[in-house]
């Protein structure tokens, strides 16, 4: 496995926010904030339906990281790539690098894609 390359990591998931941390500055000076997302929906596999449920740990950094911050709830989709979650702790995280916030943004929050998707239609 050698580091960059055309190797796909690219992973999207909806659901609703179940988990939130307290926002925090990495070694850098980037806040980053740790969250976790459930998801459910009905999939096809193999040619039939499939009820599908599942959580997601998920890290988000940067500017993403300070618009979640501001969220109340409700439905977000977001993607990013996946990574271990350390050295010695091998489960996947989701490195979050596009949210959009689908419901329940009654505080009137939106991403800036948001933001320019409502400009432009």
């Amino acid at each position: 496995m050698s580091g960059t390359g055309a190797t796909a990591n690219l992973t999207q998931l909806s659901g609703r926010l179940l988990e939130r941390g307290v926002l925090r500055y990495t070694p850098a000076g980037i806040p980053a904030i740790d969250f976790r997302i459930g998801h459910e929906s009905e999939q096809i596999e193999a040619g039939k339906p499939r009820k599908v449920e599942c959580e997601m740990n998920c890290v988000a950094l940067g500017t993403v990281a300070t618009q979640l911050v501001q969220w109340n709830s409700g439905e977000l989709r977001v993607s990013g790539f996946l990574a271990a979650k350390s050295l010695k702790n091998r489960a996947n995280v989701l490195h979050v690098q596009r949210i959009e916030f689908v419901e329940g943004n009654e505080n009137g929050f939106q991403t800036e894609e948001q933001d320019r998707r409502q400009e432009e239609g």
